[in-house]
């Protein structure tokens, strides 16, 4: 297979483009090498196969979507309270909405892997390992909550985000004098997050009293 990184990488972006726009069905290599501007038969000197692309452009999804190194170091200079997990959660919406393109993409990923085997098994140890490393995250970072409050927070901003990009209708005026999305983010971490981690600290530490 070739190998021009800049090549492959603008032909993972054009999969991308195609995957968002057309689904897993119209994500051929001629689609692929329309969409990049590029001779017929290029993506195929690339890939492997389809499933080569896929796995390529996931991995390449977690690049593109992937919080700023610059960002996160800002926001870590802040106090660890709900207000910087709300500061978090905002980042997050701000990049899903930045790249939809992308976000649709991981979207039509999920359920192309209901349909694979194969992508099915390399698709959720991905998913798996971003949220394990959200926990770890939080755990390092000391922010409030444990396990459990970055897993009921995944699934609640996983829900607003996919409502947001798809049926934004669906959530305009459902809360009112709530905006949208922001609002609901706000929302969405004062009803899972602890205000202060020393909270959860005090609230394990009678726990294991208790026991």
């Amino acid at each position: 297979m070739a190998a021009n990184p800049e090549r492959r990488t603008a032909l993972i972006d054009a999969g991308i483009a195609v995957l968002a726009r057309e689904g897993a069905r119209g994500l051929t290599f001629r689609a692929v090498d329309a969409q990049a501007g590029v001779p017929v038969g290029t993506a195929s000197n690339y890939f492997g196969g389809r499933d080569d692309l896929l796995r390529q452009i996931d991995a390449r999804l977690h690049v593109r979507l992937a919080p700023d190194p610059a960002v996160v170091a800002e926001l870590l200079a802040r106090p660890r309270d709900r207000s910087l997990v709300t500061a978090f959660m905002h980042d997050l919406m701000a990049r899903a909405t930045g790249d939809r393109t992308g976000y649709l993409a991981l979207l039509e990923m999920r359920l192309e892997a209901t349909r694979r085997p194969e992508l099915l098994a390399s698709y959720t140890a991905s998913v798996r390992g971003d949220l394990v490393e959200g926990m770890e995250f939080q755990r390092a970072a000391g922010l409030p909550g444990g396990d459990e409050t970055v897993a009921v927070l995944y699934l609640a901003m996983l829900g607003l985000i996919l409502e947001h990009l798809t049926l934004p209708g669906v959530l305009d005026g459902v809360l009112p004098g709530v905006s949208v999305p922001d609002g609901l983010v706000e929302r969405i971490v004062a009803t899972i997050v602890p205000e202060k981690a020393e909270q959860v600290e005090g609230a394990e530490t009678a726990q294991a009293a208790e026991g």
